[in-house]
């Protein structure tokens, strides 16, 4: 017998290497089931209870729905208490669920090795009479997706689901080289979230990456494929009987049974014609669409690239404007300052006249003496052609129309009327000043025609009493 420590250590290194990998096959299941009951047994419960983390792979998940057990055949005075000391040695359960009535429960543990572990040891074991069935429980929150590509992984499928809803795991499938196959699976922790995700990616087109290629959600079908239907499941009905009464055998050609053999090869080998040519024309449209895509992209772009051409030429279009605008406006604001600074230099200088002005009225003031433009304003009844010569007397400027001198007035000359000598004083005014030459009188030195003694105060060329240069008789 190995010693107690070393078997602990050689199940805690089973553990950790092959269950978080699935089992291999039946057999090292077997054998990692006998070498567990072994320990628990020999071992002791704290130190494998303890170390139960160890059946974690790193990152995973726990409590979610992978690791939630279906247990079938119960007996029906099942109480939960027992029902969880069953599980008890796996660690605390996290959700616990009976049906008496059905004879059925439900329990969730902590990570998924655990739940297979469970599994491999309580199926089938008897209980009150009855045959225990343990199986892993339908995720209803998970979810296929398609149409993947290339570039999409584990963490950008969680990421880009995670919008609906807490994910307990997104994996891409991989075939054997590693290559992504287009399809993945995303579960979730609840139905809600799992169901809006459905509606929403049939509903609309939900992009994962820079190519517009939509992404095609379906319900996961889920299949088992680890555990199968033993023949102690298969129903004992007579077509079973029936069925069962020929043993496994090749069929002799020429029989009937390889007749109606070969026709169903023929149908399925036609089946399988039909689905590769349908792959094949689905993989040409598929083709041709990239294609096509491919070429609408870059046009699509070149469109972006000539609305981005005309939406800078606009932009610098208004920014031009914006710039002539501003310019008016500080040529406006110039000219007004121009004009504010001249009505200021205008108001200065009228001020500085009016300072100077009262400067000197009052140096005037003080000498004595007016400012001769001040006494002209101040004598503005009188004209410039009014005023005479200020020595002279008033008989110079106003000569009298009769009286002293030589020549005869109205006083004289009663016979001559007063019009007669108007008239004979304005036609002397009228005659050229070169015809009357000194000599005084009453008016420009002339004096009266014909009129009494007296001497003439000028030549006169057409006068009968004139007896100058003129020898000629007049007639």
């Amino acid at each position: 017998v190995v010693p107690l420590p070393h078997q602990e250590q050689l199940v805690l290194t089973f553990l950790h290497f092959y269950l978080p990998k699935r089992f291999i096959c039946s057999a090292s299941a077997a054998f990692i089931c006998h070498l567990i009951f072994h320990c628990l047994q020999k071992t002791d419960f704290k130190f494998l209870k303890s170390n139960l983390s160890l059946l974690r792979r790193p990152g995973e998940k726990t409590y979610t729905q992978r690791c939630r057990l279906f247990v079938g055949n119960l007996p029906a005075d099942i109480t939960e208490d027992e029902f969880k000391r069953l599980f008890a040695k796996y660690g605390e359960p996290g959700e616990v669920f009976i049906n008496k009535g059905k004879g059925f429960g439900f329990i969730k543990l902590e990570s998924r090795a655990l739940a297979e572990i469970a599994k491999a040891e309580l199926d089938d074991i008897p209980m009150r009479g009855r045959q225990l069935r343990v199986r892993f429980a339908t995720h209803a929150a998970a979810l296929s997706i398609r149409n993947l590509s290339p570039y999409v992984s584990n963490e950008l499928l969680e990421e880009a689901f995670s919008q609906f809803g807490p994910i307990e795991r997104a994996i891409v499938i991989v075939d054997d080289r590693g290559r992504s196959t287009g399809k993945g699976i995303v579960e979730f922790a609840s139905k809600p979230a799992a169901r809006k995700a459905f509606e929403r990616c049939t509903e609309g087109v939900f992009l994962l990456t820079t190519t517009p290629r939509p992404v095609i959600v379906e319900p996961l079908e889920q299949l088992d494929d680890e555990d199968g239907l033993p023949e102690k499941l298969a129903q004992k009905n007579p077509m079973y009987q029936k069925e069962r009464e020929t043993p496994p055998r090749f069929a002799q050609p020429g029989t009937f049974e390889y007749e109606y053999s070969q026709r169903w090869k023929s149908l399925d080998e036609m089946e399988k014609q039909q689905r590769d040519q349908v792959e094949k024309n689905m993989k040409d449209a598929k083709d041709k669409l990239e294609s096509e895509m491919e070429d609408a992209y870059h046009e699509h772009q070149a469109n972006l690239l000539r609305q981005g051409d005309r939406k800078n030429w606009r932009r610098m279009e208004e920014l031009h404007n914006q710039e002539m605008q501003k310019r008016k406006e500080i040529q406006l604001r110039q000219e007004e300052e121009r004009r504010r600074r001249e009505e200021e230099m205008m108001l200065r200088q009228r001020e500085m006249e009016e300072q100077m002005r009262r400067q000197r009225e009052e140096s005037y003031s003080r000498m004595g003496y007016m400012d001769p433009r001040e006494r002209d304003m101040r004598m503005g009844g009188t004209s410039t052609m009014n005023m005479g010569d200020p020595y002279g007397t008033a008989a110079q400027k106003f000569p009298p129309l009769g009286g002293g001198g030589t020549g005869l007035g109205y006083e004289t000359s009663p016979g001559v009327g007063q019009t007669s000598m108007t008239s004979s004083m304005m036609g002397s005014d009228m005659r050229p000043e070169r015809f009357g030459q000194g000599g005084t009188g009453p008016v420009g030195g002339q004096g009266p025609r014909g009129m009494g003694p007296g001497t003439p105060a000028a030549y006169g060329r057409g006068r009968e009493e004139y007896e100058g240069p003129n020898k000629k008789p007049r007639f």
